[in-house]
């Protein structure tokens, strides 16, 4: 199911993967790849891809989604050397398309054939404090590992915040489409605390993803968008790719 907000698609195709256009385009996608979820996947269509850190690179993924003209936007930490997956480098990414990469205080514009598209990144983890530290203060998106981003689609903003809790400071962004992770399961934000920073945030639209890949990320997606639906703000889910 492509949940439709007025001239504007959102399609979540399992874990951190959703693909974004409004009408007329340009195509963006967060996070492709991993878990199987574009084993069937061959569109090409994506004028911008955005990869948010080591957990969610996969080239493959990237190439699935990906236009032969794309804009790839990755996050500098992610390092094919430190990954415990067999992945080519990001080098090898730069040989086919443009690869820019940004820290996590970024702003760029990417011009694409069907338009520009403002990129801004931002600083995304657990805070080693926060609710998805252990006793000894460990987590596993430690600062410097990853960022979020926030995209300018069309008139449309759409965030991402990766792997990372709910912190305040992003209810200071301009969103218009907030992509709520909700796996919880002490890796990412619950399910309670991103339907809280959607009540502080107020976007037009709010659209689930990354639960129920696996049993650390199992969320209940329909809770959580009654939670939030009783907030008075929109809510979408796209029931066919929390089933993955």
């Amino acid at each position: 199911m492509t949940v439709h907000y007025d001239d504007f698609s959102v399609e979540w195709l399992g874990y951190a993967t959703a693909r974004l256009e409004p009408e007329g385009g340009p195509v963006a996608y967060t996070d492709p790849g991993r878990y199987g979820v574009l084993d069937d996947y061959w569109a090409r269509d994506g004028d911008l891809v955005v990869v948010t850190h080591d957990h969610h690179y996969d080239p493959e993924g990237i190439r699935s989604v990906a236009r032969e003209d794309a804009t790839i936007v990755i996050y500098e930490a992610v390092d094919a050397a430190g990954i415990d997956r067999d992945v080519e480098p990001v080098e090898s990414l730069a040989e086919e398309y443009d690869v820019i990469r940004v820290d996590d205080e970024a702003r760029v514009d990417v011009a694409t054939q069907a338009g520009e598209v403002a990129v801004w990144s931002v600083a995304a983890y657990n805070d080693p404090e926060g609710p998805n530290a252990g006793p000894d203060g460990s987590v596993m998106h430690p600062p410097g590992l990853g960022c979020g981003f926030l995209l300018g689609l069309g008139d449309r903003t759409v965030f991402w915040p990766g792997d990372s809790d709910a912190f305040e400071g992003f209810a200071e962004l301009d969103v218009s489409v907030f992509l709520a992770n909700i796996g919880g399961g002490g890796i990412v934000s619950d399910r309670g605390a991103a339907a809280e920073l959607a009540d502080a945030m107020d976007p037009d639209l709010v659209v689930p993803i990354h639960y129920d890949t696996f049993e650390q990320l199992a969320a209940d997606g329909e809770a959580f968008a009654g939670d939030v639906a009783a907030r008075s703000i929109p809510v979408a889910l796209d029931a066919r790719s929390a089933n993955q």
